[in-house]
């Protein structure tokens, strides 16, 4: 396996001045002459979840090898929180996608085969880049000149923190644009304000009783994508609390046994069975 991990600001030097300490880890399966020798992969890159004040340890390194084990490259960004605010985490994004395209080679991706996934403010990251791929001063920052190479080709939303209405989970947005954000900002972010025809096909999953980030989350965010036409499929879970990453012992607090739920550990597959469709 690949497994390296990926001083964001070395790579792209304009990063610091966003006060990014952003780290991109690989987990990648090695070329193997045995083994579908020099054949591109699907990959999925993976943003922990955390309300934008940390990146979560359980929705990070397990649910890259789950997925890297169902047969995708699979990678995790450490983005930026807390003081920093917008537009670290959407340049972190935008260069982490920029680097996996560029270095497509050597870690066996396929370039037109890349999902996004994110979890709860994670999905939020996720879900900015995949509205936002063509952000004027992103672009600019990263020297980007076909803004096409930062679109992710899929987005996987989990839990996701999608509005800042009534809805929100407030902590989430003061973390991404600050405790005194005004209600233009505000709007800006509430992301069922900024789908637009030409983002990638969407799956999101959620839970009926989500206590934390509330369910209409994703429904606001899904009939957003239905209005535009955008491919998209939404799993809507009777019972379960946020933050229940893989849902399995594997992702469990020692104390949370509410956090392993097998039904809703179906979500894995059901999202495998989708991206499989997806992105061939």
């Amino acid at each position: 396996m690949i497994h390296r991990i990926i001083d964001l600001p070395a790579q792209f030097p304009i990063l610091r001045e966003y006060k990014s300490e952003a780290k991109l880890y690989t987990y990648a399966r090695e070329n193997s002459e045995e083994i579908r020798p020099n054949q591109a992969s699907p990959s999925i890159l993976i943003f922990p979840g955390g309300g934008y004040r940390f990146t979560s340890d359980r929705e990070a390194e397990p649910v890259a090898l789950h997925f890297l084990a169902m047969g995708y490259q699979t990678f995790v960004l450490r983005y930026t929180c807390a003081p920093a605010h917008f537009p670290t985490q959407l340049m972190e994004a935008a260069a982490a996608i920029q680097y996996l395209r560029a270095n497509a080679a050597e870690f066996l991706i396929d370039i037109d085969q890349i999902a996004v996934m994110g979890f709860s403010a994670g999905a939020h990251v996720a879900g900015c880049l995949s509205c936002m791929w063509d952000n004027g001063e992103v672009c600019k920052a990263l020297s980007v000149k076909t803004p096409a190479v930062l679109r992710p080709n899929a987005a996987c939303l989990c839990y996701p923190v999608i509005t800042s209405g009534k809805y929100a989970h407030q902590d989430s947005f003061a973390g991404l644009l600050g405790e005194d954000a005004d209600e233009k900002s505000l709007r800006l972010f509430s992301l069922e304000n900024a789908v637009r025809p030409d983002m990638p096909p969407v799956f999101l999953w959620h839970t009926a009783d989500d206590a934390c980030v509330p369910v209409q989350n994703s429904l606001l965010f899904v009939n957003a994508l239905l209005k535009k036409n955008i491919p998209c499929e939404l799993h809507i879970f009777n019972e379960g609390p946020h933050g229940l990453s893989l849902a399995s012992p594997l992702t469990s607090a020692e104390d949370s046994s509410a956090l392993v739920n097998p039904h809703d550990a179906h979500w894995t597959q059901l999202c495998d069975e989708w991206l499989t469709k997806i992105l061939n």
